[in-house]
């Protein structure tokens, strides 16, 4: 399942790619699911598509686009005519406008994100996991459908839970802040229906060091214990661990929540990847540094990165099967977010990439000089290869997560 989705993902990108190229002028010479070595091909021939033997693979006959299905299931292409810029063919890629070529070089980043909006958009209306602090929505419209009671797992020792009476088992059912306020009505107070642990993470993250009262049932019996949360500098604010979950639905204003969603996993991506990014190279750079404290300090930040990174390998071996095992609605969340994932690292500055790609056209045009055929493949080549040996880097982080993980089971 998970490979498949990865290989649906990639391949709308491309198909993106494809629908600008066919709109703008440019020839697609081949469009493939997965990658070569060619396992099934189609092509016009005398006006109707038809499948082509393998024996004439090589002399093509028919005209225009080949349709693909390859033996590599970990993507899929978009071969376009003349796609340097450089190549002036009629109904190459070179040859289109600045425009064009944007257009086209963004038609898979497009493609991503029009994936993940629709994708959110049926979550909402059927049913969305909540993942993010603060997760989008509209509250007029929203309704919680408990799959999971939250219950009390485990109380931490000494802790205002545990003072306040909480067992492990108790059921959360709402929780009330402000109550104990002086001036009436209180600025700070809130009621809190408690339909998952995010809900009561959240609520008390917005009320950190306040007096609470919680409502639980404990043997079917219902009864309120009141306490005060410790404050944001102590480790731990409610003093116990738990559990639960809900889906949350929306009506008219699903799309809108799909849009903001949307929106808001893009700017924690964008804002992850930079994180990743400074405290990867700044581990990198720190451990040549005379100071152990200080290398040690690298060390943490690298490894910090690296757990953070997680490629096909960690994604099919890990990620799919943990949220496939929670259900439908928690595995397309994470094929949204991946498809978002694809979009934010396609826009980078990275040569080899859509926007590093269209950064280099734009750059040469904006300096009025001509970015040969040469000069393209020279600096997309070394990109290119860049990201191969960190993808390879990634991958081998990946099997011994996979490895180990398998070991502790």
């Amino acid at each position: 399942m998970g490979l498949f989705m990865l290989v649906f993902l990639v391949t709308a990108h491309e198909f993106g790619h494809f629908l600008m190229a066919r709109k703008n002028g440019v020839e697609v010479e081949e469009f493939g699911i997965c990658f070569p070595p060619r396992a099934i091909c189609w092509r016009k021939v005398d006006g109707k598509w038809k499948r082509i033997p393998k024996s004439q693979w090589k002399k093509m006959p028919g005209e225009g686009l080949v349709i693909s299905l390859n033996w590599l299931p970990i993507g899929g292409f978009c071969q376009m005519k003349g796609e340097s810029a450089a190549d002036m063919q009629k109904g190459s890629f070179g040859r289109a406008s600045y425009w064009r070529k944007t257009k086209i070089l963004f038609g898979g980043v497009a493609m991503n994100w029009l994936v993940s909006f629709v994708l959110l958009t049926i979550l909402a209306f059927t049913g969305m996991p909540h993942f993010l602090e603060n997760q989008f929505t509209i509250e007029s419209d929203t309704k919680a459908i408990p799959v999971e009671p939250v219950q009390v797992l485990e109380v931490i020792n000494d802790s205002p839970a545990q003072k306040a009476g909480f067992l492990s088992g108790d059921l959360l059912k709402s929780a009330s802040y402000g109550f104990e306020c002086e001036q009436k009505p209180c600025a700070d107070a809130e009621e809190v229906a408690i339909n998952s642990a995010s809900d009561f993470i959240d609520a008390n993250g917005r009320h950190a060091g306040q007096a609470i009262a919680v409502v639980i049932e404990r043997d079917g019996e219902e009864k309120t214990l009141e306490m005060t949360l410790n404050g944001n500098d102590a480790e731990y604010l409610f003093g116990a661990t738990i559990g639960g979950s809900a889906l949350y639905r929306n009506t008219w204003s699903a799309p809108i929540v799909g849009a903001g969603t949307m929106l808001q996993i893009t700017g924690e991506t964008f804002k992850g990847v930079g994180t990743l990014l400074v405290k990867f190279f700044s581990g990198i750079v720190k451990q040549v540094n005379f100071s152990a404290d200080v290398r040690q300090a690298g060390a943490d930040e690298l490894k910090t990165a690296t757990d953070s990174m997680s490629g096909p390998v960690g994604i099919v071996g890990i990620l799919f099967p943990a949220f496939t095992s929670s259900g439908a609605p928690y595995l397309f969340f994470l094929v949204a977010i991946i498809s978002i994932s694809l979009a934010c690292m396609n826009v980078l500055p990275i040569p080899a990439l859509d926007g590093g790609r269209w950064l280099l056209i734009t750059i040469f045009k904006l300096r009025k000089k001509k970015l040969t055929q040469e000069k393209e493949e020279k600096i997309v080549g070394r990109a290119f290869t860049a990201i191969i040996l960190l993808s390879l880097v990634v991958t081998a982080i990946d099997i011994i997560r996979v490895i180990s993980m398998g070991k502790g089971q």
